[in-house]
């Protein structure tokens, strides 16, 4: 009963530590729609503003790697 009750205490928390990826991907739809809107509005220079649009999304995307790998060490190693 005991390890029953630790295990789900794991699952309820890995749960908990994946709505890092929702935020994840709340945040890189933000970044993704405020490069097309600053290209909207200045054609030229969203050219060379793509690779700062990239590096935002890997930053975005890093924590929700971030929040699964936690989750797996709730769900494996605890």
């Amino acid at each position: 009963m005991e390890g029953d009750i630790v295990q789900m205490g794991a699952y309820i928390g890995a749960g908990l530590a994946c709505t890092g990826m929702g935020g994840a991907a709340v945040g890189v739809g933000h970044v993704v729609g405020n490069f097309i809107s600053g290209a909207l509005r200045n054609p030229s220079a969203a050219a060379s503003q793509t690779a700062t649009m990239f590096i935002g999304i890997a930053f975005a995307e890093a924590l929700g790697i971030f929040s699964f790998l936690v989750a797996l060490l709730l769900m494996f190693a605890v």
